[in-house]
């Protein structure tokens, strides 16, 4: 069975694709700060070396070969501006290791970002990004889909399917009535009939889902044990079971009954 190990205390997981290490990450949104600032008026200092020295610390930590970004590396949905082009060049150049993005919906523009960057990068990994299409890709036996639609084919016929878009959080409410959000990963077992029309019997791979919380924290996110509508469209009926993980490892058990 393909392991994907989320690193404990982050949104972030480790897997193996035979051969490779990768760093598993979902839900970037560079230049979200300047993007609070002009839609809602909402003044955030930038994390965005914040949020490139912890991708550089966790590769480091892991040994990755690669890095795997499961969508929405970009928040602008079209051109980015200048800050959010900024942080991706700055972090483009600082990664060493090979980077794939799974293309998500708003990663519009994406690949004009790349070759800008290209055009005057003198090291790190620019030379080395691939862009794939949001339905997925498989890499060994891993399969990676942004999840704002439905899983290509090759990313289900995998032994595990890793998704983003959801940046999935769980409500706890403790015996006094005190309430905290908290991310959360969530993995479980897909149920084949949702899917039986888009992928044949024959390359269903009956993948366990993992559901990969955001890594940009101040994006929120749905909250899977409150009823909440899902984002991705095949959830929650393409998941015939599914238990809630903290960030710290702790195991809270089913998501549909906390």
């Amino acid at each position: 069975m393909a392991r994907v190990e989320p690193v404990p205390n982050h949104p972030a997981a480790t897997c193996d694709l035979g051969g490779e290490r990768a760093l598993v990450i979902a839900d970037y949104h560079a230049g979200y700060e300047a993007a609070l600032r002009y839609e809602r008026g909402v003044e955030v200092p930038s994390r965005a070396e914040s949020r490139r020295e912890r991708t550089l610390d966790l590769l480091a930590a892991t040994g990755a070969d690669r890095l795997v970004v499961l969508g929405d590396l970009m928040h602008s949905i079209g051109g980015p501006g200048g800050a959010e082009r900024g942080e991706l060049e700055v972090l483009f150049e600082s990664v060493s290791v090979p980077i794939t993005v799974v293309k998500g919906n708003h990663d519009g523009e994406i690949e004009t970002v790349i070759e800008e960057a290209r055009e005057h990068a003198a090291f790190g990994s620019v030379g080395r990004i691939e862009v794939t299409g949001g339905s997925g890709i498989r890499l060994g036996e891993v399969g990676f889909a942004h999840g704002h639609s439905w899983p290509s084919t090759e990313a289900l016929a995998g032994e595990v399917l890793c998704v983003g878009h959801e940046h999935p959080h769980v409500r706890l409410v403790d015996e006094v009535g005190g309430r905290r959000i908290e991310p959360a990963w969530l993995r479980g077992s897909l149920r084949y009939e949702p899917f039986v029309e888009r992928i044949g019997e024959e390359t269903w791979g009956d993948p366990e889902l993992v559901l990969v919380p955001a890594f940009n924290d101040l994006v929120g996110g749905t909250w899977v044990n409150v009823g909440a509508d899902f984002l991705c469209p095949f959830l929650p009926e393409g998941l015939s079971a599914g238990e809630a993980y903290l960030l710290d490892g702790t195991r809270l058990g089913p998501y549909d009954r906390l």
